[in-house]
């Protein structure tokens, strides 16, 4: 059985949206079966079909863990005393605010019966796989966030973008302004007021003239939200795959 509260993102949606958003292994077949065993309740009420919720509700739900979580397996590339390294999957979260979800560091928890260590270092979008970072005790900790805050330690990206620079390796430098209000990202070539300056650096490692593709090795040297895809998006390099908009 598990309890959640509707939050704001969710006022006046549709139950399954705010379902299958919260917990990452559930599918509509699963609710619907619920829905007609009426496993679902919202303020304590038994409900038998999908409907809208509002923010505060409390939600409960009387479906099994092992049809609301997905699993994976860890797959360890290296480990020693202080430091564990970890290739994250695509499609987990490295951590979440949402206790009700499975990720990454909470899989690490649970196999290594802890509930502060191995801790993360630094992040990977949800959709992003590759290695993560682990601090196994708080010195380790310590040093490896110092370590990555002041670009101590490179961090590498490999991505399949549309089109073939015609600079085989490069360093890019521009200015990015989030607007939060419209969940819009803009770019410019010039300083702005409001503008924070981003550094990213491109090698070509293939490209497919066939296909018009190429794919990059992208070094980050200032870390800002959505940088690698908003800096090769205006220099006419989008990611595939990546459905949001760059201005």
């Amino acid at each position: 059985m598990k309890k959640i509260i509707v939050n704001k993102k969710y006022d006046k949606k549709n139950l399954n949206t705010f379902l299958l958003a919260n917990f990452n292994g559930l599918t509509l077949n699963t609710i619907y079966k619920a829905l007609r065993k009426k496993d679902i309740r919202i303020n304590g009420v038994r409900i038998s079909e999908n409907c809208i919720i509002n923010e505060g509700d409390e939600i409960t739900i009387y479906i099994n863990d092992s049809f609301l979580y997905k699993t994976f397996d860890l797959n360890i590339v290296y480990e020693d005393d202080n430091i564990l390294v970890v290739n994250k999957p695509a499609g987990i979260e490295v951590v979440s605010n949402d206790n009700n979800k499975t990720t990454l560091t909470k899989m690490i928890l649970v196999h290594y019966s802890s509930t502060d260590f191995p801790a993360p270092c630094h992040r990977l979008d949800i959709n992003t796989y590759g290695l993560i970072v682990f601090a196994k005790n708080k010195e380790a900790l310590n040093v490896l966030v110092d370590k990555f805050k002041n670009m101590e330690i490179e961090k590498h990206y490999k991505c399949m973008v549309y089109g073939i620079p015609n600079i085989k390796k490069d360093t890019l430098t521009a200015y990015l302004f989030k607007d939060r209000k419209k969940s819009l990202v803009y770019i410019s070539d010039n300083p702005k007021t409001g503008y924070q300056k981003i550094v990213t650096s491109y090698k070509v490692l293939s490209e497919d003239l066939e296909n018009n593709t190429s794919i990059l090795d992208v070094t980050l040297h200032t870390g800002r939200t959505h940088q690698i895809r908003a800096h090769l998006a205006h220099i006419g390099l989008p990611i595939i795959g990546d459905r949001k908009i760059w201005i």
